[in-house]
């Protein structure tokens, strides 16, 4: 299993230097520079001309290109254009709220999608097997930005002054700051240095540093904040794992050994998740891991409704800004994500099913 996860290691080098001169040469396809999308359509074409020199970018494409593999080599993202800030502080700041948004987006699509693949399957063609399939069919065909801004309007307008209501917006209420928890605990570090960095990166998960600092009210506010956003970018997931899950099911709940372990005398329920749940898990798993990239992905439209700080929302406003360093960076590190997740998934397979560990 060592060597297979080195193998895998190994093999995303070439994918992840593929995707970022994919992403280096598209950005500058596009029309329209970084110079008129920061400075403004009033930008004299002299003060573009200092503005494009001044950042290089009237040098050969492949020398750019050049220069920036060796500094991503460094751990050198370079500086964003529009910010005049390192983008390693940038992606820092916004990454750990894309996480905690995706790692609770996964975990109710997978604790609701599961469950009701496993309902449907046992109740095969009763109502609620019926219902269920409408609720996954209409939870696939609704876009995310439709059904985001119908959340924030029914929790946030026509509930308000209910207990009900839900802020449809931000991260966390105003007058509220978490303080984090390299400052309670007093840990020392030097500015700029690679342990500021990880603590400052943890600090920035709200939630998880409000654990470390019991902080409950923060906690409890950050939580509310991520509801609706959450209900929007879980729902295709979520309907997506339910089908699946069904499908899988239904096709081991017809092998020979159900009907044995059942003829056996065996508990209903310890027939469906000892023996059926767990032959059917290896296709579940890989749709779960699939649907982790869908919801990075839709997080770009999510943050953006909601107002959330998170790299999707960076990301389209890099684009827009034809910042260059973010939009190349950001890109990377999603990349990277997709990878690890496929990693995982691939390990976990041969917990699931031991003849692939053997292999």
């Amino acid at each position: 299993m060592t060597q297979y996860i080195f193998r895998r290691i190994l093999f995303a080098i070439p994918v992840l230097f593929g995707i970022l001169l994919v992403t280096f040469s598209l950005s500058r396809m596009i029309p329209g520079g970084p110079c008129k999308a920061i400075l403004g359509e009033k930008a004299t074409q002299a003060v573009c001309d200092r503005f494009i020199h001044e950042h290089g970018f009237d040098r050969p494409i492949y020398v750019q290109f050049g220069s920036y593999m060796i500094d991503v080599m460094k751990g050198n993202f370079g500086e964003s254009i529009r910010f005049s800030r390192p983008v390693a502080l940038i992606l820092i700041e916004r990454l750990p709220m894309t996480i905690e948004l995706g790692t609770f987006a996964t975990i109710v699509a997978t604790l609701i999608g599961i469950p009701a693949g496993i309902i449907s399957a046992i109740r095969r063609n009763s109502g609620i097997d019926i219902g269920t399939m409408i609720f996954a069919n209409i939870g696939v065909s609704m876009p995310v930005f439709w059904l985001g801004l119908m959340l924030a309007y029914v929790f946030a307008l026509l509930l308000k002054g209910t207990p009900l209501w839900l802020p449809p917006s931000g991260r966390i209420s105003a007058g509220l700051s978490p303080i984090p928890f390299y400052e309670v605990y007093n840990l020392a570090f030097e500015p700029e240095s690679l342990k500021f960095y990880a603590l400052e990166f943890i600090a920035n998960h709200y939630i998880l540093n409000s654990l470390l600092t019991g902080n409950w009210e923060v906690m409890k506010d950050a939580i509310t904040h991520l509801i609706l956003p959450t209900m929007a970018l879980s729902t295709i997931p979520m309907a997506v794992i339910a089908r699946m899950t069904r499908s899988s099911m239904l096709e081991v709940l017809g092998q020979d050994y159900i009907r044995t372990a059942r003829a056996k005398g065996l508990l209903e329920r310890f027939v469906i998740l000892k023996h059926a749940l767990r032959n059917a898990l290896l296709p579940i798993v890989t749709i779960i891991g699939i649907e982790l990239g869908v919801i990075f992905s839709g997080a770009v439209l999510t943050e953006t409704i909601f107002g959330l700080a998170g790299v999707g929302r960076m990301l389209y406003e890099a684009i827009t800004a034809r910042d260059y360093p973010i939009v190349q960076a950001f890109t990377v590190v999603i990349a990277a994500g997709y990878v690890l997740i496929n990693l995982l998934v691939d390990i976990t397979y041969g917990f699931i099913d031991p003849r692939i560990k053997r292999e």
